[in-house]
């Protein structure tokens, strides 16, 4: 169970990094500040750059902590917060994920 419970959350924790530096950087096929900024800017999120660099360092320490196994209730708080604003971005897409919907957000937070 250790072993299990070890490889899950180094696992989700290098996911949340590598979805960080997407947003961050534009690395692994990411848009980066710039476009991140101009997707949350057309969905509503205001500053977009400025919320993209928010969701970016929260993903990025959030995935480290949960990755190190360190203060992992933190770690997790971030995660599901983030995920939850992330979710919202979806809700006009209903749940499917071909349309675009909410089951990979809500997987995530689960």
């Amino acid at each position: 169970m250790t072993v299990g419970l070890f490889l899950v959350r180094v696992v989700v924790g290098m996911l949340l990094i590598g979805h960080a530096a997407q947003k961050l950087f534009g690395w692994f096929g990411g848009h980066g500040l710039t476009g991140t900024g101009a997707f949350f800017d057309g969905i509503g999120y205001r500053p977009g750059r400025r919320l993209a660099l928010l969701a970016g360092l929260a993903e990025l320490t959030g995935g480290l902590l949960l990755a190190l196994g360190l203060l992992t209730p933190l770690a997790a708080a971030i995660i599901v917060g983030t995920m939850i604003a992330a979710a919202s971005t979806h809700m006009r897409n209903g749940l499917w994920v071909q349309n675009g919907g909410e089951v990979t957000p809500v997987v995530w937070t689960l």
